[in-house]
């Protein structure tokens, strides 16, 4: 995967820091900690620094992220009660999900109510018809590609 201008300026960046002089280490320390460095340990003061900057660079992209857990650490506070994230969005209704297991093709209808239609039956999630058509339990959204696969124990189902 090709990584954006500013993962690679990000990396470039890291990958300099120990290149630098000492002294450009603490002025580059000064203007991301807001005072000298507490040590004169240089590996410290670059592992560091690039840990910083890494934080700076995650703080920027997800910001979103961010505001959304600082709104939800407010209502707790306020109320005494954790709020759940939203979920992901449910397929549009009309869609048709199609995945091939063990030699067939299997279709599987989004129905407008939020449920969904798989060979004439009506299903209220796709891991239930996941499991009909595998055999064994699976994250419906992941079974048909709406979500990444998770591994467990580094094992894989085949796909």
């Amino acid at each position: 995967m090709e990584k954006s201008v500013a993962q690679r300026t990000l990396a470039a960046q890291v990958a300099a820091l120990p290149h630098l002089s000492w002294k450009e280490i603490k002025v580059k320390w000064l203007e991301y900690f807001g005072e000298p460095p507490g040590v004169n340990n240089r590996r410290y003061a670059v592992r560091r620094l690039a840990h910083r900057l890494q934080e700076e660079a995650y703080r920027t992209n997800a910001n979103p992220l961010i505001e959304s857990n600082t709104k939800r650490i407010q209502r707790l506070v306020e109320t005494g009660k954790v709020t759940r994230r939203a979920a992901a969005p449910a397929p549009t209704p009309g869609v048709v999900l199609t995945r091939e297991h063990g030699g067939r093709l299997h279709r599987v209808t989004v129905l407008q109510d939020g449920g969904f239609d798989y060979d004439g039956r009506r299903y209220g999630s796709l891991s239930k018809i996941a499991r009909e058509i595998t055999g064994t339990r699976w994250s419906g959204p992941a079974f048909f590609g709406l979500r990444p696969q998770s591994t467990r124990k580094g094992e894989r189902h085949e796909r």
